[in-house]
């Protein structure tokens, strides 16, 4: 019988952190040529020079390896995006914009894609540190681009709908059910249950 792992591990040394970074440039690289099948955690550990017990001690299997890489991606997007905002001129626009920016992300990198929601789609409870953390990322993304400090939670469940919805034309793009325009059309669609921009301060209620 195995303990769950503490909610506060202890920071990562700065060495640590080195490895870890390069295990996860060794699976993104592997899925990048191979896909999901192609991630196989003794040739990730051999590009990542570590021995396979301290892949396996960073992450359990390739599901939360992948995972981690999803993460990795989304924290790179949210930077990006905080030096480079989205344009448009209401709330549903930006944030069409901004999921749009991150299907072209992932356009470039298809076979990538592909193994990062796979595992994101196969993830059972014992990977839900890392589920949990690309959710929130995926959330403050959407939030920043509405222009929220302070979400509802009207407002965060019209977030979750909107994350569904990006996440399931991803799964349909990478099946080759939809298009890129159908892609694009279910984002608009469904930003805009974000509502017309307010009209000032002095609109809401309370």
């Amino acid at each position: 019988m195995t303990a769950e792992p503490g909610p506060a591990a202890p920071p990562l040394t700065e060495r640590q952190e080195a490895r870890r970074r390069r295990i996860l440039q060794a699976g993104a690289q592997l899925a990048g040529r191979g896909g999901f099948e192609g991630v196989q955690m003794r040739e990730v550990a051999d590009a990542a020079g570590v021995a396979l017990g301290t892949l396996y001690r960073y992450f359990p299997s390739k599901i939360h390896l992948l995972v981690a890489v999803m993460q990795d991606r989304l924290q790179h997007l949210h930077l990006t995006l905080r030096k480079r905002p989205p344009a448009g001129d209401d709330a549903a626009e930006r944030v069409a914009e901004t999921l749009m920016r991150a299907f072209r992300a992932l356009q470039r990198e298809p076979n990538l894609a592909d193994a990062m929601v796979r595992a994101l789609t196969f993830a059972d409870r014992s990977a839900s540190t890392e589920v949990d953390a690309v959710s929130r990322l995926t959330t403050a993304i959407v939030v920043d681009a509405m222009g929220l400090e302070n979400p509802t939670q009207e407002q965060l469940a019209v977030v979750r709908v909107i994350e569904h919805t990006w996440h399931s034309a991803l799964i349909t793009w990478l099946s080759g059910r939809a298009s890129i325009a159908q892609v694009r059309g279910d984002i608009e669609t469904v930003c805009r249950l974000v509502g017309p921009p307010a009209a000032g301060p002095g609109t809401a209620g309370h």
